[in-house]
């Protein structure tokens, strides 16, 4: 531990000057993802023999629930054995960023083409990870009032997102399993502008995906993931934001608007493709308006009850 948070890595530099011993290189939260996988890959040893059995006494401290209130068990019995990390940092916990959206604003003013006004719409409207923005095919895209003709029952506009093998461009979706999307009319607008500006580039004819390339080669391909990047970091810098704006801060924007206008934790859940509510929870605090208005609510109530 001592060595992964001072020693530099190849290449490591602070400011201008190769890192010094006495600098911190690497972050507590970054230095745990570290140590899982040894004790991952030391794990595996173990099992497959090559690595004596003891060692995992070195890593972890092992206990059991003996001890613990009855309720926590729920219907299981029987004694259960807890193996906690002996190495492991404090970190504290990181707030997820979002982009207001005054920068979302900004950033379509200054987009030069309709696919790029289509992917910063896309991304704050829909809430699509990064990777199931590039990973989207034409026959995900269901912009019509009813979509039955192609065997879908979803109603209304929406795309769908379905996890594929991962494509040339190294674009797969995160979710395994799959989800249907809403879309609002901006969405669906800028898509079908989107769309007319795609049909001027006879290179993309015959390619599925819905984003490719139109003004870099090779011209028709799919675009790749940290292509979304690049875009997001050259709109920042045009628009003149003091802090960048990255794919998934306007993904945390979605999630913050869905439910800061009243819908529950279970349908940002599936709208975001969360395997778990404890993903979703991240996104869910409240603002300083709410914080006042809750306030503000039980002084009126109490009013009205006097």
């Amino acid at each position: 531990m001592l060595w992964l948070r001072h020693a530099p890595g190849p290449g490591t530099t602070v400011g201008s000057e190769v890192a010094r011993v006495d600098v911190v290189v690497r972050q507590p939260r970054r230095i745990n993802a570290v140590l899982v996988a040894v004790r991952e890959f030391i794990k595996h040893a173990v099992v497959s023999g090559d690595v004596p059995a003891r060692a995992l006494s070195a890593l972890y401290e092992v206990g059991d629930d003996r001890w613990a209130p009855a309720d926590l068990g729920g219907e299981r019995t029987g004694l259960r054995f807890i193996a906690r990390p002996r190495h492991r940092l404090s970190a504290p916990d990181r707030p997820v960023q979002r982009s207001s959206d005054a920068a979302a604003v900004s950033l379509l003013k200054v987009c030069r083409s309709a696919r790029d006004r289509f992917i910063v719409v896309l991304l704050g409207r829909a809430g699509l990870r990064r990777g199931e923005t590039v990973a989207l095919r034409r026959a995900d895209m269901h912009v019509g009032l009813e979509s039955t003709s192609v065997g879908c029952d979803v109603v209304g506009e929406h795309l769908h997102v379905v996890r594929r093998e991962e494509a040339s461009n190294g674009a797969v979706a995160k979710s395994r399993r799959p989800r249907a999307v809403p879309l609002d009319f901006l969405v669906v607008q800028a898509y079908d502008t989107y769309c007319w500006e795609r049909d001027r580039c006879r290179e993309a004819f015959e390619c599925d995906f819905v984003l490719v390339n139109l003004f870099r080669v090779p011209l028709g391909q799919p675009m790749r993931p940290g292509a979304i990047n690049e875009l997001l970091a050259a709109l920042s810098r045009r628009a003149g934001l003091e802090r960048p704006v990255h794919p998934h801060m306007l993904r945390h924007a979605f999630a913050s608007n869905v439910l800061e206008a009243g819908g529950t934790l279970d349908e940002a859940q599936e709208l975001l493709g969360h395997a778990s509510p404890l993903s979703t929870q991240i996104y869910l605090h409240p603002s300083p308006a709410r914080l006042r208005a809750a306030v503000d609510n039980i002084a009126r109530d109490q009013v009205e009850r006097s």
